[in-house]
């Protein structure tokens, strides 16, 4: 057996499917390995690094599951409102994002929540962490793109933009990010912080994924998935992935080829092989997996053998790492509430209204 990874997928019913693949010679096959039932609502936003699954849902809470020891690892429940993205930096840090505005900054270590920023007055639609882990950007419901020093939590950058955006990614090399708002792409340079392309899709765009640092895999409402070159500007490759739209995408690098995966609200994961080497080529079908569920989210987890946490930057600041020191770890099935010190770094609440602006007429 050459090579194996793990495609976890979240639902509307609630469950998170797990699928281990495996590859022998030029035959593949996806065996069921776990169904993850620890929400009360849909799932909404999942992740992964080397060790843990990360699940986020409409029910608040964000629940983790160990996967070198296949076990529930606890949940966290320090936001208020739906959990709105999810991202690991390296073994050691989780981002996550919620309607409430909120991006906390955990550490895997012992899962305590170093820094809570107000990102966003609306909800904060979606965030990516830079390469290096010094920097994040976020998106929401204010109109703005928000660029965050993770070394000490502060907003480094505030962009208004015309309209609320989707999704926002750095690029695998982190000079460039995508901004997606509806149906359009805008490409932005990182020193110039300029827009250097303009992409449109058919649809709405619902997930994407960098294929190469050039190269942008789009999946919207739909069934089909598109390649874009962000160079050029142009569509490079297209091919239908499902009978439904196509929800959300990932993907992985084997030898020469790249292995896009697509999940849908038709309930089928799919694998595709992509050639890198050549001109892009409509993908072949490695393998498809029928979950029976209306699929929401999904990631690709790829074990290491050295998954132990470590520490690496973002580093937290001193107060945050006194005021967390003795954080328990959350055990197994039980519910652990993360007591922090909210950092307001910005103040996203309504203006006061002037002085004796509301009083009553004297009769």
């Amino acid at each position: 057996m050459g090579f194996e990874v793990e495609v976890v997928a979240g639902s509307y019913e609630q469950i998170s499917f797990g699928y281990r693949v495996c590859r022998d010679g030029e035959d593949w096959t996806a065996k069921p390995d776990f169904t993850h039932h620890a929400h009360t609502a849909c799932l909404s936003a999942v992740a992964s690094n080397q060790r843990y699954i990360a699940t986020g849902s409409k029910d608040e809470t964000i629940q983790l599951y160990d996967m070198k020891k296949k076990i529930e690892q606890g949940a966290l429940l320090h936001h208020d409102g739906t959990i709105t993205c999810l991202e690991f930096y390296g073994t050691s840090h989780l981002l996550s994002g919620g309607e409430d505005g909120l991006m906390c900054v955990w550490r895997t270590k012992k899962w305590e929540c170093l820094k809570t920023i107000k990102a966003h007055k609306g909800h904060l639609s979606s965030l990516s962490v830079h390469p290096s882990g010094k920097l994040a950007l976020s998106v929401g419901a204010d109109k703005t793109l928000r660029t965050w020093n993770l070394t000490d939590g502060r907003s480094a950058f505030i962009k208004n933009l015309k309209q609320n955006a989707d999704i926002v990614k750095w690029s695998p090399e982190g000079d460039k990010y995508v901004v997606v708002s509806n149906n359009k792409i805008d490409v932005y340079n990182l020193e110039t912080a300029t827009v250097t392309a303009t992409i449109t899709n058919p649809k709405r765009i619902s997930s994407v994924k960098f294929i190469q640092n050039t190269c942008l895999a789009v999946a919207g409402d739909d069934e089909t998935v598109r390649l874009f070159d962000l160079s050029t500007e142009k569509c490079v490759c297209e091919f239908k992935a499902h009978d439904n739209r196509v929800k959300a995408l990932d993907g992985f690098t084997v030898d020469d080829f790249y292995v896009v995966v697509t999940a849908s609200n038709d309930g089928f994961i799919k694998l595709w092989k992509l050639h890198l080497d050549t001109d892009p080529e409509p993908p072949k079908l490695l393998l498809e997996v029928n979950t029976a569920a209306r699929l929401t989210c999904l990631t690709v987890f790829k074990p290491t053998e050295d998954s132990e946490p470590s520490e690496e930057t973002p580093q937290p600041t001193s107060s945050s790492q006194q005021a967390t020191e003795d954080l328990p770890l959350p055990s197994k099935n039980k519910r652990v509430r993360i007591a922090t010190e909210e950092v307001v770094l910005e103040d996203c609440s309504p203006q006061k209204v002037k002085k004796g602006g509301n009083k009553k007429k004297r009769q």
